[in-house]
């Protein structure tokens, strides 16, 4: 792995003002952000990238590698939870296996985010369609996930649930944020866009380092949460997203030839949602611990993924 990449990754300030939010929560620290700034950030961030990815759009047609890149990742995140049920029912419950392999088949918009802030450290770009690819796998993981779960065990999964679960996948609040950014930023007139340039692009470092000093203080209260599940949660919360993000780094070169597009494909492969699948899982499979899947992804896997995980990725990219 090029060292200089892993070096500039750990020092960024983003990244520092994440470890920074772990140190104050183990110490006990009173520093906190307001509920309300926090979900405003959230909002901005999700705003901002899809409102960056739509402009990206309007001004390129639509390409085979578009079309090929969404199927790509709705291949991906069905694969995923499909093999990684049949992994986590060996050791867990098939309510926690379902949902868990949901939370690692759906995406992170967060993980998305800083990766986008990643790519720009190596002078790298995107196409505008990663942002419509992210915000398509977000919900085929989660009906994986149930399917599996009512397969295997009826007992785990409410059927009476799946429909208003299916719904809350795609109204989910991030989604419809992200994706109507999108559209938005594909239909608005690039005159009228431009007014709004500094408030999508000059700041948004800014509030990625705020809100990821928030992450920290939440991945810090939470990282003592699944003790009693022993080795086998924190190895597999490390190997799988590794091994995922690997993996499509890889192989991603057979639907683009682009690495800032290959990179991203593998970031989403890697990461692990921990808000769009818990909100699911409560609709869908109540007997399923989110003393579980919520800090194996967020406490684990999201700073795996943004301190090793993207310059490992980004490795096999310029490698492979």
């Amino acid at each position: 792995m090029d060292t200089h990449i892993l070096v500039s990754n750990l020092t960024n300030p983003t990244l520092l003002f994440f470890v920074l939010g772990v140190i104050a929560s183990r110490i006990r620290s009173d520093l906190e952000i307001p509920a309300a700034s926090v979900k405003f950030i959230s909002l901005y961030l999700l705003f901002s990238i899809g409102f960056k990815g739509g402009q990206e759009l309007s001004h390129s047609s639509f390409t085979p590698e578009i079309a090929w890149s969404l199927v790509f990742g709705l291949l991906i995140a069905t694969a995923i939870p499909a093999y990684t049920f049949f992994i986590l029912k060996r050791k867990l419950s098939i309510a926690d296996s379902g949902a868990i392999a949901a939370a690692y088949g759906s995406v992170s918009a967060v993980t998305f985010v800083a990766a986008s802030a990643f790519l720009e450290s190596q002078q790298l770009t995107f196409g505008g369609h990663m942002v419509a690819v992210m915000a398509l796998m977000e919900s085929p993981a989660i009906l994986v996930g149930v399917v599996l779960m009512i397969i295997y065990d009826a007992r785990s999964t409410s059927r009476d649930s799946l429909g208003p679960m299916i719904r809350h996948s795609f109204t989910n609040g991030s989604v419809l944020m992200i994706v109507g950014s999108l559209i938005i930023g594909l239909i608005a007139d690039v005159k009228a866009a431009e007014g709004i340039k500094p408030f999508t692009t000059d700041i948004f470092k800014g509030f990625l380092a705020i809100f990821l000093l928030e992450m920290g203080l939440v991945t810090g209260a939470k990282l003592s949460a699944f003790r009693q599940y022993g080795w086998f949660a924190l190895a597999f919360a490390i190997a799988i997203p590794c091994l995922n993000g690997c993996a499509i780094a890889a192989i991603s070169h057979l639907v683009s030839a682009d690495p800032g597009n290959r990179f991203m494909f593998a970031v989403l492969a890697a990461s692990a949602s921990y808000i769009a699948v818990p909100a699911a899982m409560r609709l869908a499979a109540p007997k399923a611990d989110p003393g579980l899947y919520i800090p194996m992804a967020l406490a684990v896997t999201f700073p795996f993924n943004i301190t090793v995980g993207m310059p490992l990725y980004a490795w096999v990219i310029q490698n492979i």
